[in-house]
Formats: structure tokens, sequence, C-alpha cells
């Protein structure tokens, strides 16, 4: 079959015989009366005529012509397609050659017919090629389907009850306990034994990683890895079998990334955990991140204080602009973002989000998941929500020029909009929308607020003990403070300063640290800010020294005010603010 269209004598095919009703006797062809041959001769045609219609029709759209109903579809093909999507659609996928598939279409015209190949070529991460084809050759395939052996769809949630929870939890009070128990269990206890070691220790993500001679399994634990333990490595294939198996990926796929996802069924209702996989030397490397429902996070528990918060709670309340949170990824952007919504998620107000993807759902939220492979970036997204007559927008990030534009007619058009920017700072935040190609006619006014924030550990309250500082660290502390504003209402002294470290005990798993706490910089727009955004010269240092000079207080100087009261260590605050 080389696709090319043809000929109307090839249309031309002897049909199989014609069954009638049982209980007549079946003819043979010297049996056969005239009006039984001439209806034969009118189907011939008939058909004729319809062929001829579809290879007109795969000339007028430039495409192929295929005659599937003597064509050998392997069964490969057919699985391509479920057999109800092939019904409703009236598409039959019938050759495959690598990543190219060829399919059968009816209704090539039809834009749902279009939209749905278009939607299988990005899940198969396939090349399709249409072919058009006559309801006769498709209806004549897709008898095929009644042949493919039936397969029991696998579910993806996995129910692990509180109790299981709590069964795996008690096997274990430290982590040498939890590496000698994990060498010691069968795969499926192994997968629930490590689930429970995160819920145990409040982990935000499981790492289990392939090496040469064992399998790391690491958690995520208040933005830090810690190995946990490890397995021998012919384990391997059960464990990455086992954890294919429960996110609905595909078993026999080692050499390319896979995105899944599992549902695990817990008391506290159901827990999302996503999946991602991709190929690393010694077999692959799995992540999976567990999205558990939002804490309810007040404005005053973010962490915010004095006149920063004052200034942030006033650009909130106004009706129109930007507030923009800046930082690295896993820094608290989300959650930020969320508390504001959830502060200003009122009868009367009408909020639609934008987000890749929707992680968390909130209650009388409009959220919206962006895909691009469909041509739903964020840019057309905003551009159609805001005919959604919306008082307060959410981007899940500003990354290009098209979306930053759009953002920014809809803060100077009576919306406030919310959304993220990847900057170290919140003066770099300007500079990096500048970089972009905004106007900066446009961005001055339109811009509220920008908040830089980072989370650092907090000190375990069991074993926290104060500690006196070392020379180096007096030295680099009151450098720091000594540059904090008269603006800031703040007040600070060495003197009476104490801080705090902890060696570690049960309670925190000898860690030393148990829970994160934001650090903050807000800088609030002011005259100033805005002539140097308007004027010809103008760079991150300028915007940092006029925001401190309005009373800003910066992430590092947050953190030492926080470090004083106990609240973590100074090392951890120069860990992730310098």
């Amino acid at each position: 079959m080389n696709g090319n269209v043809a000929g109307l004598s090839d249309l031309i095919k002897k049909p199989a015989p014609v069954v009638g009703n049982s209980s007549a006797p079946i003819k043979t062809s010297d049996e056969k009366t005239a009006d039984d041959k001439l209806g034969e001769k009118i189907r011939e045609i008939d058909l004729g005529k319809k062929e001829a219609e579809a290879q007109a029709m795969a000339a007028k759209y430039k495409l192929r012509y295929m005659d599937l109903r003597k064509f050998p579809i392997p069964p490969e093909a057919l699985q391509l397609v479920p057999e109800e999507m092939s019904k409703k659609f009236s598409v039959l996928p019938f050759f495959t050659e690598g990543q190219e598939v060829r399919i059968g279409v009816v209704n090539i015209a039809d834009p749902e017919v279009q939209k749905f190949l278009g939607s299988v070529a990005q899940e198969k991460k396939v090349k399709l090629v249409p072919y058009v084809i006559t309801d006769e050759s498709y209806q004549k395939g897709a008898q095929l389907y009644a042949s493919l052996p039936k397969i029991t769809a696998i579910t993806r949630d996995v129910t692990i009850t509180q109790e299981d929870l709590d069964k795996f939890a008690a096997l274990f009070d430290s982590l040498p306990e939890l590496a000698a128990k994990m060498k010691d269990v069968n795969t499926t206890d192994f997968i629930s034994l490590i689930f429970a070691a995160a819920f145990k220790m409040n982990a935000s993500d499981i790492h289990v990683e392939a090496e040469e001679a064992k399998i790391i399994v690491r958690l995520r634990l208040d933005g830090m890895l810690h190995e946990i333990g490890s397995v021998p490595h012919e384990m391997w294939k059960k464990i990455i079998g086992r954890i294919k198996l429960l996110a609905a990926l595909k078993i026999n796929v080692e050499d390319k990334p896979q995105d899944g996802r599992i549902t695990l069924i817990l008391s506290m209702g159901k827990i999302d955990v996503r999946v991602s996989t991709i190929p690393t030397a010694y077999g692959e490397s799995v992540v999976m991140r567990i999205l558990k429902p939002q804490a309810n996070v007040g404005m005053a528990e973010l962490g915010i204080r004095g006149t920063a918060f004052e200034k942030l709670m006033h650009e909130i309340d106004r009706p129109n602009g930007m507030i923009i949170t800046t930082g690295p990824t896993g820094s608290g952007k989300t959650t930020t973002l969320y508390t504001i919504l959830k502060k200003k998620n009122q009868p009367g107000v009408k909020i639609i989000t934008l987000e890749d993807p929707v992680e968390y759902k909130l209650e009388g939220v409009n959220q919206s998941q962006i895909d691009a492979s469909k041509g739903y970036t964020f840019a057309d997204a905003l551009k159609s929500i805001l005919r959604q007559d919306p008082d307060i927008c959410m981007v899940g990030e500003i990354r290009d020029l098209p979306t930053a534009e759009v953002a920014i007619q809809a803060a100077l058009t009576g919306h406030l909009l919310l959304s993220t920017i990847h900057t170290n700072s919140a003066a770099g935040a300007i500079p990096r929308f500048l970089s972009m190609g905004v106007k900066p006619f446009l961005l001055a006014p339109a811009l509220n607020a920008i908040i830089g924030q980072r989370l650092m550990r907090k000190l375990c309250e069991k074993c926290k003990v104060e500690t006196p500082l070392k020379p180096e660290e007096v030295e680099r502390v009151t450098k720091t403070m000594a540059e904090l504003s008269p603006k800031s209402g703040i007040t600070f002294s060495m003197d009476s300063a104490k801080f705090f470290t902890a060696p570690g005990c049960a309670e925190c798993k000898m860690l030393g640290y148990k829970g994160r706490v934001g650090i903050y910089e807000i800088c609030a727009m002011s005259p100033e800010i805005e002539k140097l955004i308007l004027g010809a010269q103008m760079s991150e240092f300028d915007i940092q020294k006029q925001a401190v000079a309005d009373g800003m207080v910066t992430m590092a100087q947050d953190g030492i005010l926080k470090a004083a009261e106990g609240l973590s260590s100074l090392s951890e605050v120069f860990r992730v603010a310098e």
C-alpha cells in the first residue's frame, strides 16, 4: 500500500455472498434469479460511487484515500484507539510503522473529529497520517475489534486506609529502623512503607533512584532531601513495575520519560500523588510528589509582619493592579497566592485562575488548567477569561511577553491580577519584565507590589538550645542589620538578640528541624520607584536601594529577625537568603 489514489476500476470489488433469511434455502450462483443479480450489480455500483466520492474528498483536502474492506489490519494498530472512541468518531487506525500511524477517517471535515485526532497524536506521541475512507470501509474494518483480547482496566486508586498507614508507621521510630525495615518487606509492602514514612515525616516528595549496586529512597523534608534507606539493585524490576502499575504508566517503556498519577484513598480523603519517571544509566529515576490539600493558612500565619504586612494588605484591597510573587521553585509562592485568594474569596467577587497544573482545589474559585499542546496557553487563556467578567485573575506564571502584555492590560483595566515570576529578589522582577519587552510606561502604573520570598526550616521546639554566635557570624549579622531602614518601623539590637540551634531528638528524627516558615520582602510601588522604571538607566541594584530607602525589610533581615526569636538558626537564614 503506497497511499496513491486508486482508479475507479479498482473500486469495483466482488462482494461476499449475501446470506438471506436463515429459513430460506441458500442459492448457488447458478440458481440466482435475474433480480438477485441485478441487486448485486446495483450494490456494486453504489459502493463504487461512494468510494469515488471518498477519493474526491481526499483530493479536496490533499489527503490519501484507502479502501479497507479487504485490508489486513493488525491488532496493534486497532489498539491505539478504543472501540467506543472509534465508533464515536468513525476513525480506524489500520497500519503502524515506528512512530507513524495511518488512520482511516470517514468524516474528515468534522472539526470534532480533527480535534480528536490531534488529542490522540498528543497523548500517544505519534505522527498520525489520515486517510479518507467510506463508511463501508470503516464498518468492515471495525468488525475486527471483536477479535481483540479483552483488557481489564487498571484502577489508579490505591486503597490505603489510616489503619494501613499507622501499621507501617509503627514499624519504625528512627531513620535507621526505617532503613532496616525496608530490606525486610516484599515489594507491595515496600511501596506502602515508603508512603507511610512520607506521611509520618510530612514529606513533600518521594525519590526512588536506581544506582549501580542499590536502589536509594530519599524524602524531601522541609525542602531538604534526606536518604532514608536503600535496597539491593536486584529488586529494581519489581519496584519500578509496581510503581508504574499504580500510576498507570507503560511498564515496558524504560527509555522515555513518563508522567502519571496515583490516588491514595485515606481516611482524610483522596490524596493525589504525581509520578514522574526519567531514564538513567542504571534504570530510572522516580519522583512522587504528594499533593496534600492546602492547609487553611491565613494572612497572619504567612509570617509577613510589621509595615510590610500593612503595605501588602493595602495593595491587596485595591480593586486593580498587579501583585507579583518571586522566588525559586519550592519557595511557597503558590501558598502565598492561594492565601490572598482565600482572603478575597467573597460571594460578590468573581475569581478565575489559570494554572499549570491545577494541584489544589479552591471552593468558590473558577480554576482553569493550561494545556499548551492544544493551544491553550497562558496568554490565550488570559484573553479568554477576561471575557468572563472576573474581578480577580490569578495566572500561575508569567513566562513570556504575550502573557505579560495581557496581564498588564488586565491590571490597567480594572482587574486585580496575581501572578508569579522567577527572579532572585523582589527588585529583580522589574528588570525581568523589561527584558521580556514590556513597555516601561505600562509596567509602572500596573504594578502594585512585588513579594520576594523563601522558605526556611524551623528549629525543633523540643531540642532547640540557645547558642552563642561565632565572631564572623556577629560581623555578618551586624552588617546586614545596619542597612535596616528607619522607615521600616523595626529596631534591632545585637546585645539583646538571642540565637538558637537544635542538636536533634526523637521528635524531629534527629534532624534538628521540623516544619518551615516564610521569610519575605515586600517591594511596594512608590513615586521614586516609578521614576526609576521610566528612566533611561535602571538596574536591579537601583530598585533594591530605593525600596530599602522606602522602608522595605529584605529577606535576609526578615530571616535574622525570626532567627533572633528562636524560629530558626542563623545558618539556615543565610543558606536560603544569601
